[in-house]
């Protein structure tokens, strides 16, 4: 499991660095303003990546498996575009002890690229 660094774009523009998904998962420090990016590269096979949610969210739904964020990013000729942006996340739904977000991925994270990116 890799702790992701969060990336901060300016003015100027900046180019985002993407690193293998771990197979064991990854995390991330979230203060509410973050975006995740995936990229699939495998030919056909969608992949799945799960954000745990550890806490009761701001809706009073409690933790639970049924209350994370699974995202499906479609394989390359599963859709026009196979690179995903999900975020922002709530770090009352979303954070754990740490502040950080846990993210899991199917398939042993096989042909995943990601990154994570400062909003505004």
């Amino acid at each position: 499991m890799a702790i992701l660094t969060v990336q901060k774009p300016t003015q100027a523009g900046a180019t985002l660095t993407l690193s293998a998904a771990a197979a064991g998962g990854d995390s991330f420090p979230n203060t509410g303003i973050e975006y995740f990016h995936i990229l699939n590269s495998h030919a056909t096979l969608p992949r799945t990546v799960t954000f745990d949610s550890p806490n009761t969210c701001n809706f009073n739904l409690a933790a639970s498996a049924a209350h994370d964020l699974a995202v499906v990013v479609p394989g390359v000729s599963g859709a026009p575009a196979n690179r995903v942006i999900i975020g922002p996340f709530s770090n009352v739904r979303f954070n754990d002890g740490n502040n950080r977000v846990q993210i899991s991925y199917s398939d042993a994270a096989a042909d995943l690229t990601v990154a994570v990116q400062a909003g505004a």
